[in-house]
C-alpha cells in the first residue's frame, strides 16, 4: 500500500498570521461580550485582560512546541512526543469534539444573522458544505478566502468602535460605569474569563498548520504572537466601545450588542453592515476551524488514535481530504440535531484541557527548544484549570461527560487491537 503523501508546505508568516485572526476575530467577538457582562458587570475589561494573559501564555507554549514539531496535529502531536500516547490523545478528543460543536454554532450564528427561523439550519448546512468544498480546493485558497472575510469583519469592527466613541461624547461615562457593578466579584470575573477565552482560542489553528507553513520553525512563533496581539488589542478596544455605548447592563441584556452599538447613537444604516460583518466573521471562524479539526483528525488517524482512511491526503490539492469530509457531516449532523446555545461555554472548556497539555508539555523542553521561560508555562496551565472549572456548570459537566466517553472509546479500542493479536499469535503458533 502507497504511503500518504506529506502536506504541502505553501503558506507563508502572512498566510498564518491571516488564518490566525479568521479564527479569533469570528463570530465570537460579535456574541461573547453579553454573556461575559452578564457575569462582570463593569469588570468586563477584567475578564478580557484574564482570557488574554491566559491565550498569551497558552500561545508562547504552543508557539514553542511547534517549532520543535513543525507537524499536523498541533497539542495531539505535542503530548504524544513530551509527555505520551495517552496525554496526547486527551488533547485531540478535546480539541476535536469541542471544535467540532463550535463549527456548528458558528454556522447557526451565521444563518441567524441572515435568514428567519425556519430557514436557519438549510442555511447552516449549506455554509458548512460550501466551507468545506472551499477547503478541499486547498490550503492557499483557505488562506486567500480567510483574508478576504478578516478584511470585512475589521472594517465593520472599525464601525462600531467609532460609534462607541461618538456615543461616549453624548452622554456622561459615570452612569454607564456604575451600573452593573453590584454583586460582581472574583468569581464572576473568572467566570467571564472562560467565556471570553473562547474568542481568543482560534490560535490554535496556527500551530495545526505545521506541515503547510514554509520555514515553520520561524513562522509559526511569529505568526502566533502577531496575530495574537493583534486580537487582544482589537478585543479590548471593541469592549470598551460596547461598554460607553450601551453600560454593563444593557450589553448583558443583549442579543446582538455590536449591532446596539450603532442603533444607540441613531446610525440606523449601519445595522445591516454590521449584521454582514458578523456572517463575514462566523463564516471566516468556520472556514478556519473545519480545516484544523481535518488537520488533528489526520494526526490522529495516522496514530491509530480514529480510523486509518481518515490520514488520506489528496494528491492533487495535498489536503486530508477524508478528514475535511468527515468533519463536515458530523457537523451537519450537529447542525440539523442539537440545541447548541451553550457551546461557547463547552467549546471553551474542551480547548482549555486542551491547552492545559500544551503547557504541561511545554515545561518538559529544555536546551535549544527552550524559548520562553518555564513560569509562563506555569502560569498558562493553572489559568486553563481555574478558568475550566469556573465555566457554567453545565458546561463542566457536558466536557467532562465527553472526556470520559473519550477514555472510554480508547481502552476498548486498545482491548480489541490486543485481543486481536493474540488470536494472530495463536492462529500463527
Amino acid at each position: 500500500m502507497r504511503a500518504n503523501p506529506p502536506l504541502a508546505r505553501r503558506l507563508t508568516t502572512t498566510d498564518a498570521v491571516v488564518i490566525g485572526l479568521g479564527s479569533m476575530i469570528g463570530a465570537g467577538v460579535f456574541v461573547v461580550f453579553a454573556p461575559a457582562a452578564a457575569v462582570a458587570g463593569t469588570w468586563l475589561l477584567l475578564g478580557v485582560a484574564l482570557a488574554a494573559v491566559v491565550a498569551y501564555c497558552n500561545a508562547t507554549s504552543s508557539a514553542q512546541l511547534a517549532a520543535q514539531y513543525p507537524t499536523s496535529g498541533g497539542t495531539y502531536v505535542y503530548g504524544r512526543e513530551r509527555l505520551g500516547s495517552w496525554w496526547g490523545y486527551l488533547a485531540g478528543w478535546a480539541f476535536v469534539v469541542g471544535k467540532t460543536a463550535s463549527c456548528a454554532a458558528m454556522a447557526l450564528v451565521l444563518a441567524a444573522y441572515l435568514v428567519p427561523v425556519g430557514w436557519q439550519r438549510p442555511v447552516a448546512v449549506a455554509a458548512v458544505l460550501g466551507v468545506a468544498g472551499a477547503n478541499l480546493r486547498g490550503v492557499t485558497r483557505t488562506a486567500r478566502l480567510t483574508r478576504l472575510l478578516v478584511g470585512i469583519v475589521l472594517g465593520v469592527l472599525g464601525l462600531v468602535v467609532a460609534a462607541g466613541v461618538v456615543a461616549a461624547t453624548r452622554h456622561p461615562l459615570a452612569p454607564l460605569l456604575a451600573d452593573g457593578s453590584h454583586g460582581v466579584g472574583i468569581y464572576g470575573v473568572l467566570q467571564a474569563g472562560g467565556l471570553l477565552f473562547f474568542a481568543f482560542a482560534g490560535y490554535a489553528r496556527i500551530a495545526t498548520l505545521g506541515e503547510e507553513v514554509i520555514a515553520p520553525r520561524r513562522t509559526i512563533p511569529c505568526a502566533v504572537v502577531i496575530a495574537l496581539g493583534l486580537t487582544v488589542v482589537l478585543y479590548l478596544v471593541v469592549a470598551t466601545a460596547t461598554l460607553l455605548a450601551l453600560g454593563p447592563e444593557r450589553l448583558a441584556a443583549s442579543a446582538a450588542p455590536l449591532a446596539d452599538v450603532v442603533q444607540v447613537i441613531g446610525w440606523s444604516w449601519a445595522a445591516p453592515v454590521v449584521v454582514v460583518g458578523s456572517a463575514a466573521g462566523a463564516l471566516g471562524a468556520l472556514l478556519a476551524l473545519v480545516a484544523g479539526i481535518g488537520r488533528t483528525t489526520l494526526a490522529m488517524a495516522r496514530n491509530g488514535d480514529l480510523p486509518s482512511p481518515l490520514a488520506a491526503v489528496s494528491d492533487r490539492f495535498h489536503v486530508p481530504h477524508r478528514a475535511e469530509i468527515a468533519v463536515a457531516l458530523v457537523v451537519v449532523v450537529l447542525v440539523l440535531t442539537v440545541d447548541l446555545r451553550g457551546a461557547i461555554g463547552f467549546s471553551s472548556f474542551g480547548v482549555l484541557v486542551y491547552y492545559l497539555i500544551a503547557n504541561i508539555a511545554a515545561h518538559t523542553q529544555s536546551g535549544e527548544h527552550r524559548r520562553h521561560p518555564r513560569c509562563l508555562h506555569w502560569l498558562g496551565a493553572v489559568g486553563c484549570v481555574v478558568l475550566a472549572v469556573t465555566l457554567p456548570w453545565q458546561s463542566v459537566v457536558g466536557g467532562v461527560a465527553v472526556l470520559a466517553v473519550g477514555v472510554g472509546h480508547r481502552l476498548l479500542a486498545s482491548r480489541l487491537t490486543r485481543a486481536a493479536r493474540t488470536r494472530l499469535s495463536h492462529r500463527a503458533a
